[in-house]
């Protein structure tokens, strides 16, 4: 369950006021083609312009987990700038709350798993009253999203891990149609520097040059087919670059007046999955599979399966979908 914020009686400032919350979602991801201007979204240009400079790498709190970090008033300008790279997602929690402990363990789980795709930030309100207060935040745990910039408010108090997943994968979703697609290097905690192996593929995507960016994740992969986020790098450039210059509403307009139409079902996919909307991807393409044969087959299951590797392999949606596949395989 949630946690209300105590009043606190500093000399300085005080804490946010108290409130009720429960552990439900406090909001929704972003839609896959949000400018991350919408209503309840915070700008958090006013808070990085009066934090503190951040320190020297290696400086930062005692986080575990190669893509979580702790993050302090000095941190947070740095933090909230990395989000126009990529997804950043912030948890307040207390360390004194046994709700706010296990989800930290759960997210930081998930943060590794992820490999990169985003990166884990925690304030702990104990120690960091004046962050909370900026972030209105009445009740802990608490968690949101930044994206370019903004904090999206994803859900407060505890959640079980299927619906934190399906939560994340929505942001992800909406972060890769907004071109905020890049990978979070591991974080140094003291004993390894810096992972430089994406760092190409990484200026690439920031630049929208998605071709460049899969050709360097296939450089990763000649080198090592093995590579698990290479090869999750290679698939989310490719659809962007599939998708880049397509209109969403005619291209699913085509697929539904031609169900049957391979090239217009792959492309509508695409568009299912940038906007967050895998499960119908999924199921437009194990669909022809059932109907088609010999090279089209062969073309929608080589398709699926690249699109397959865009998500967080542990993801349920996904799951279900392997199944699927199987049982029209065989």
């Amino acid at each position: 369950m949630s946690q209300p914020l105590t009043p606190r009686q500093p000399s300085g400032p005080q804490g946010p006021a108290r409130g009720q919350s429960s552990a439900t979602p406090q909001g929704h991801a972003p839609s896959a083609h949000s400018d991350f201007s919408r209503p309840g979204a915070i700008d958090l240009s006013k808070i990085a312009a009066t934090s503190p400079a951040a320190p020297q790498p290696g400086q930062a709190g005692a986080s575990t987990g190669s893509y979580v970090v702790d993050v302090t008033e000095a941190e947070l300008n740095d933090v909230i700038q990395q989000s126009v790279n990529y997804p950043v997602i912030l948890a307040l929690l207390s360390a004194n709350d046994p709700g706010s402990n296990q989800l930290r363990s759960m997210l930081t789980r998930l943060a590794d798993e992820s490999a990169g795709r985003w990166l884990l930030a925690v304030v702990d309100i104990d120690t960091q009253p004046r962050i909370a207060q900026a972030l209105q935040v009445t009740a802990i745990p608490t968690v949101l999203a930044l994206l370019a910039g903004q904090a999206i408010p994803l859900f407060q108090g505890t959640a079980d891990e299927a619906q934190v997943r399906g939560v994340l994968e929505q942001v992800m979703a909406s972060a890769v149609a907004n071109g905020v697609a890049g990978h979070v290097k591991p974080v140094s905690h003291g004993e390894a520097g810096p992972d430089p192996r994406f760092a190409a593929a990484d200026t690439a995507m920031e630049a929208e040059d998605y071709d460049r960016a899969a050709d360097e994740f296939g450089k990763l992969l000649a080198a090592n087919p093995k590579d698990s986020e290479a090869a999750a790098g290679q698939a989310t450039a490719r659809l962007m670059s599939r998708a880049a210059n397509a209109d969403p509403e005619a291209t699913l307009a085509a697929a539904k007046a031609a169900p049957d139409d391979v090239p217009a079902a792959m492309a509508a996919s695409d568009v299912d999955m940038i906007a967050g909307r895998p499960k119908d991807a999924f199921g437009r393409l194990i669909g022809l599979i059932r109907t088609t044969a010999g090279d089209e087959r062969d073309a929608v299951r080589t398709r699926l399966l690249e699109l397959f590797e865009t998500m967080d392999q542990a993801d349920p949606e996904l799951l279900a979908a392997r199944r699927a596949l199987g049982a029209a395989l065989y």
